[in-house]
């Protein structure tokens, strides 16, 4: 291969930035170009490439979201909207591509693959709901961006003896609301998996109460049943002692510096990238396990969604007493 394209997708997520770094000086070392992709695959339909040299990348490691963009676009999951993009790709030349991006941008990644695109995905999503990948790019500064909000509330909460509410993002995943519970010290844990009503919440909250604390947290994944908004009035109305707060935190999940670890995990995913998709491999996503880098195929990694471990849920409710 002489030239390659890079590429972030779906929700933006802390780390990209060093990812497309990666990929490029990476390539640039084994004396192959590399085309950024502007706005996804709606970048990749209308021909929206620039070449990027090591000078482009420069300054961009400790830089929050992706300097390409990210947008979403319906028309790449036609048939048409598929072939569009193969053409824009042959124009220019290029013979593979790396994908930087969640479920959804693996899958369009995977459709390139299937039209013979040499492929190979990174995974990005701060939801850490990626099968087959122990942990994605972007998921330790989220975490950490959520445990120096809730140690902030606390603060507050236990001046004014009252119970925050804090919703944090995971549609489909309560994974950062599980660990930042955790690892924040919340007396309660609300996931789309686990289903606690609001009644169960109410009487949670009292208890605690009843017992002397101080104050209480509860972190909310966005995806429970229920909106925040409305657990907030039932609470109030149902005089479980302490006065009720809601914070939504809303995108601030998203942005920020990444952490260490993950600049380290993003630039190491970004070279294996690279050397695999010049190895001759394509149809995979690069993974972590453990320690190691390694590779699933992406019709595995696209077919199966990465599920929280039952004991998290035991070891939140037994440090919350």
């Amino acid at each position: 291969m002489k030239r390659i394209a890079v590429m972030t997708s779906g929700g933006d997520a802390p780390g990209m930035n060093a990812a497309i770094r990666a990929v490029v000086r990476a390539a640039l070392d084994k004396n192959v170009e590399v085309y950024g992709v502007r706005q996804a695959y709606l970048g990749l339909l209308t021909g929206d490439m620039e070449l990027l040299t090591s000078r482009e990348v420069s300054g961009i490691l400790q830089r929050g979201g992706t300097i390409l963009q990210t947008a979403r676009n319906e028309e790449f999951k036609t048939p048409q909207g598929q072939k569009k993009a193969l053409r824009r790709l042959n124009e220019r030349g290029i013979e593979g591509v790396v994908v930087i991006g969640g479920d959804g941008s693996l899958r369009g990644a995977l459709q390139l693959h299937k039209m013979g695109v040499p492929v190979v995905g990174v995974p990005a999503s701060i939801d850490n709901d990626i099968w087959g990948t122990d942990t994605s790019i972007g998921v330790d500064t989220a975490l950490n961006t959520i445990l120096d909000a809730v140690d902030r509330l606390r603060d507050t909460a236990t001046s004014h003896n009252r119970a925050f509410l804090i919703e944090v993002m995971g549609r489909n995943c309560g994974y950062l609301a599980l660990m930042g519970g955790i690892l924040g010290g919340a007396e309660l844990v609300i996931t789309p998996e686990n289903g606690i009503t609001m009644e169960e919440i109410a009487k949670s909250l009292e208890d605690a109460y009843v017992r002397g604390k101080t104050h209480a947290i509860a972190v909310i994944a966005e995806g429970a049943s229920y909106k925040v908004t409305e657990l907030s009035k039932f609470l109030q109305q149902n005089h479980i002692g302490f006065e009720i707060r809601l914070t939504i935190l809303g995108h601030t999940q998203r942005g920020g510096s990444p952490t260490a670890f993950d600049r380290l995990l993003a630039t190491r995913m970004g070279v294996e990238a690279v050397e695999r998709l010049l190895g001759g491999e394509s149809g995979v996503m690069v993974a972590r396990t453990g320690r190691e880098q390694t590779t699933v195929p992406l019709a595995e990694c696209t077919s199966k969604t990465r599920l929280i471990s039952p004991e998290y849920y035991e070891l939140a409710k037994m440090l919350s007493r």
